[in-house]
């Protein structure tokens, strides 16, 4: 069964937290989840798993390296959220991240200054604008969270994030775009294409928007594009 990859945006890391929670709690595999949260002035000192030691905390707080290893960043038995790590993105700052996007960033020798998040979410299957959205989002503090899942399940994924008070990225898109943000252009390859129907009923395409939802977006995964 096809796969999509899921976003949605948050102002408040406890509000992310929560639908990542539900996410597992409803079966998503913690494997399948990813979460990358503004860390700084190191607001999420006390939720950092016991992998996080002071040399990783240094280069994360520095920007020196990715700030964060394999092990920090993916994840355990006990769910997600306890495999809390550092990491130093370029163009973002320091963030807490777990997940399979983080250990994209920072695995196979590639590591976060390669591309930073907006490699990382356009090599997920994210066009490249609205990549630039997501990693904007983080650095003026937001969280995001990037869901694997297959179509039949989508559904669910989408009303849980959306159910915790993701945000509508259009609307902040053009709040930014008033107070002067310009975002990158966008190369040709990766403009958006007309919606078209995925398996699930939801609208789909590599543009990301949904029918009837304007707080969550899905993309193809990067594994199913041709």
């Amino acid at each position: 069964m096809a796969q999509q990859t899921i976003t949605a945006l948050f102002d408040r890391y406890d509000d992310a937290g929560e639908a990542v929670a539900k996410l597992e709690a409803g079966g998503i595999p913690h494997a399948n989840v990813s979460i990358v949260s503004n860390n700084e002035g190191d607001r999420h000192a006390g939720r950092l798993g016991s992998g996080t030691d002071h040399d990783t905390k240094q280069g994360a707080e520095t920007g020196a390296g990715t700030g964060a290893t394999l092990g920090t960043v993916a994840g355990g038995a006990a769910g997600l959220l306890a495999g809390l790590g550092l990491l130093a993105i370029p163009g973002v700052g320091p963030v807490v991240a777990a997940g399979w996007l983080v250990s994209a960033l920072t695995g196979a020798g590639i590591g976060a200054a390669a591309g930073g998040l907006v490699g990382g979410l356009a090599g997920a299957g994210l066009n490249e604008s609205d990549a630039h959205v997501y990693s904007e989002g983080v650095r003026r503090g937001g969280t995001l969270v990037t869901v694997r899942a297959d179509d039949s399940r989508a559904p669910m994924v989408m009303d849980i994030l959306e159910q915790h008070g993701s945000i509508d990225m259009d609307e902040r898109t053009r709040n930014w775009k008033s107070d002067g943000w310009e975002m990158p252009a966008a190369t040709a390859s990766t403009q958006p294409t007309d919606l078209q129907p995925s398996p699930s009923g939801t609208g789909l395409s590599s543009a990301g928007m949904v029918d009837g939802r304007s707080r969550v977006r899905a993309y193809p995964s990067a594994e199913n594009m041709p």
